[in-house]
């Protein structure tokens, strides 16, 4: 498979601080890589060396076979870039600064034209396109800068916190407008929104003091929780001591967590002793005691939790984080 990003061994310090610590990504066309990590992890300084916006202290980054480095040019022609804030002449409207922007990537004529009527229509930005950037609100700047990202239809979209500011119905358009360019470019978003990486991901990779802890599918971070494959059971709040001791005795069984819910239910979660799947062992146990069930399903595993227990280890008290 074609990577049209690889970055190898990637440092970067300022002065004593080592901000970015021998990172390393290969990341094929079609992939959606969420980027995550806690704040002043190093994901913004490590996108912004990717774009080619600062330099790396060491390490090597190419865009679709082009060393950032020695053909910056070449390799910052093939970038789509949302940076953090999405900075922009407040003065300009969306149209004049689409205008601008359409101009610096080389778009003329017709195909101008018709490319930034393609893009206004994406982001949903007709509505504003000759309002002021600094009278619209934080989501339709969002978009004004995702939109210039967009325009040139680059093979490499590199985006940081492409749903900040966004109301749910603006990141559910958001999220169905990468999805539908994914197959046919590389994708790097970082993100704080655990729940964008089952939306939009195909892989995950978590980043904490400079260090790249994890990378895999958002199903092999999903496993790495301790509730991955447990099960729940909402039960009448008087059956709960019994069911739970019983489900506490089965072999297959770690350990029984009770959660008190709203109108005499209690919520049951039997966690799997070794993460296996133990559906089957507990639907048995329902039917051979008869216990009254009002709900039964699987649990697939607590994105929070896995990022917490990732990047916690990885924390130092004390130290002086940057982004």
């Amino acid at each position: 498979m074609e990577n049209l990003i690889e970055v190898r061994d990637l440092h970067k310090r300022f002065g004593p601080l080592t901000a970015v610590n021998g990172v390393s990504l290969s990341i094929p066309r079609g992939e959606v890589l969420g980027f995550l990590g806690p704040n002043g992890a190093g994901k913004s300084t490590t996108m912004k060396m990717i774009t080619g916006f600062v330099a790396p202290t060491s390490g090597s980054i190419s865009i679709c076979g082009h060393d950032v480095g020695s053909n910056a040019l070449a390799a910052k022609r093939k970038i789509g870039y949302l940076p953090e804030g999405a900075p922009a002449w407040g003065e300009m409207t969306p149209a004049s600064f689409l205008d601008f922007i359409a101009d610096i990537r080389g778009l003329s004529g017709a195909h101008k034209a018709n490319r930034i009527k393609e893009v206004v229509a994406k982001i949903n930005l007709g509505g504003v396109l000759n309002q002021s950037i600094e009278t619209l609100s934080k989501g339709f700047k969002r978009r004004v800068g995702l939109a210039q990202a967009i325009l040139h239809d680059p093979e490499v979209l590199i985006l940081d916190e492409p749903t900040d500011g966004l109301d749910p119905n603006q990141k559910h358009e958001v999220r169905a407008l990468i999805k539908e360019m994914a197959p046919n470019k590389a994708i790097i978003i970082s993100t704080h929104i655990l729940e964008e990486v089952d939306a939009v991901c195909t892989r995950a990779a978590i980043i904490a003091r400079g260090r790249l802890l994890f990378s895999g599918t958002p199903h092999e971070l999903q496993a790495k929780s301790a509730k991955h494959n447990a099960v729940t059971l909402t039960v009448a709040s008087t059956h709960a001591a019994e069911i739970g001791s019983r489900l506490g005795e089965l072999a297959e069984v770690l350990r029984v967590e009770s959660h008190p819910q709203a109108e005499g239910r209690t919520r049951i979660t039997a966690l799997s002793r070794n993460g296996g799947v133990i559906f089957e062992v507990i639907q048995t146990a329902v039917q051979q005691h008869g216990w009254p069930v009002a709900e039964l399903f699987v649990e697939p595993g607590h994105l929070d939790e896995v990022f917490r227990t990732i990047t916690m280890g990885a924390q130092t008290p004390g130290e002086v984080p940057h982004s």
